[in-house]
């Protein structure tokens, strides 16, 4: 049955994609409409998510969560989280490599929103471009949010944080909010198969801006790892059975 619903979701995720895509096309011609989409498009995935699948998610700690601009750094072990990110934050400018704008369709949609778009072959001109237009959304008071590691992560593997969030951290002067999660014990990294359950997120208290950059990137790490450490421990307690 869990084979069942992951193929009803990825097909029924394509559909609503693809459609509601190429339906909003007009919103393309305004932010502010596409912000709207994004938002609907997202949030209607996690529901589909959770009536075929079984998996359904709970926020802790949204109190951490600046009224103003903030680094917002999340552990990222599925594509979960990236469905999840508009239902956190509000308009948020997400890092991300510059090759998924050429997508059809779904690219268009990020270019419209105002992603931070990097080339992450080009080295130096790449954190230039990024540390650019991460001062472009703080100037108009949006969230940043990046996944330090760079890429998905199985449970249990460290992988190392990139440079990328502390050149922010030590440029753009706004607090630092480390993200913690468990998806990944219900949507493993490249499986098809979803198993059913409760993804924990907990946004943690943030770090002040200021500090040394070691030091910063050392709290951002240790709050991260650990948090998920006991989310991760937490959760095969509860469903180890299913």
């Amino acid at each position: 049955m869990r084979v069942v619903g992951a193929l009803m979701f990825q097909l029924g995720w394509v559909c609503w994609t693809l459609v509601l895509g190429l339906l909003g096309l007009p919103c393309l011609l305004s932010r502010v409409m596409t912000r709207r989409l994004s938002w609907l498009w997202a949030h209607g995935t996690l529901l589909w998510l959770r009536l075929t699948t079984g998996i359904s998610y709970e926020i802790r700690g949204a109190e951490n969560l600046p009224s103003g601009p903030a680094i917002v750094a999340l552990k990222h072990q599925a594509a979960f989280e990236t469905f999840l990110l508009n239902q956190i934050l509000k308009d948020p400018a997400v890092v991300l490599k510059r090759e998924l704008l050429k997508v059809p369709v779904f690219g268009w949609y990020l270019g419209a929103v105002g992603m931070i778009a990097i080339e992450r072959s080009a080295g130096a001109a790449a954190m230039k471009s990024m540390i650019s237009q991460a001062r472009d959304a703080v100037a108009a008071a949006r969230p940043i949010a990046i996944f330090p590691e760079g890429t998905r992560g199985e449970i249990g593997v460290k992988l190392p944080y990139h440079p990328g969030v502390a050149a922010l951290y030590a440029q753009l002067s706004v607090p630092l909010v480390p993200v913690a999660l468990n998806s990944g014990l219900f949507w493993r990294r490249g499986l098809f198969d979803k198993r059913p359950g409760r993804v924990v997120i907990e946004i943690l208290p943030a770090i002040a801006p200021g500090l040394d950059r070691r030091l910063a990137m050392r709290q951002l790490e240790e709050s991260i790892e650990s948090t998920t450490d006991r989310l991760v421990a937490e959760g095969r307690g509860k469903y180890a059975a299913r």
